[in-house]
């Protein structure tokens, strides 16, 4: 069995990696049929998945998610309406470009995800406030995906990502921005204002509780940090 662990074996497979990874981006394909390809490539090629322990998630700050929205709203009212709605729904990329206007019910305020991770559905509340601007952003469309192209398609996860990382750069955001940073955002900041774990895993559509654990780490971490910076003026 090949187990990929060293330094000189993964700069070998760098180049199939970056080869895979346009294919995958040329072709659209989703988080699942991603997940399904690696899973037949590493079976096929008997490849042991490294099991090293995961990093910090990282997260936008408070004043640069402010920012972010802001720009977009300040370049068009679509397009902070969307950023938003990424920001404040905690979706996947593969979801939020799914989601449709007939998923949202606007008198219970919540909002359907219904091709989740393994094609799960979820559902999921929204603000009062996101819910007013949905529905003047929709006007009389009664179906139709919540967000399209300018040629009435729904938008590519590639193309949202296309934007989300111009809208970060122009707004002068020095982090590299990409939509899976809004949602490691909106959980981090759910958790540390008293949302439980078990709800925020139902929230991202977690299997595992342990996936959501992360956040909980991530954020004694910062904790941690803010005590050591305090404590040095003692």
């Amino acid at each position: 069995m090949v187990t990929m662990t060293t330094d000189t074996e993964t700069e070998n497979i760098q180049p199939a990696i970056s080869a895979i990874t346009k294919i995958f981006r040329k072709h659209h394909l989703n988080y699942d049929q991603i997940h399904y390809a690696t899973k037949v490539a590493r079976k096929n090629l008997d490849i042991q998945r490294n099991k090293n322990p995961k990093q910090k998630i990282d997260r936008l700050s408070k004043d640069d998610q402010k920012k972010l929205i802001q720009y977009a709203y300040s370049q068009k009212g679509d397009t902070g309406l969307l950023v938003k709605t990424l920001f404040f729904t905690g979706t996947r990329i593969s979801e939020f470009v799914d989601l449709k206007i007939e998923d949202f019910f606007f008198d219970e305020e919540i909002v359907v995800v219904k091709n989740g991770k393994g094609n799960k559905q979820r559902t999921i509340p929204i603000t009062n406030a996101l819910a007013q601007e949905v529905q003047t952003h929709i006007g009389d469309r009664q179906t139709g995906y919540l967000f399209e192209s300018r040629l009435h398609n729904k938008y590519s996860p590639r193309r949202i990502q296309q934007i989300v990382k111009a809208l970060a750069k122009d707004s002068g955001i020095t982090k590299k921005v990409h939509p899976h940073l809004l949602r490691h955002s909106i959980a981090t900041y759910l958790l540390e204002h008293g949302m439980p774990l078990e709800q925020i895993q139902i929230f991202l559509g977690h299997e595992r509780i342990e996936n959501t654990r992360i956040y909980a780490k991530n954020s004694t971490e910062q904790i941690r940090e803010e005590f050591k910076r305090a404590m040095k003026s003692l």
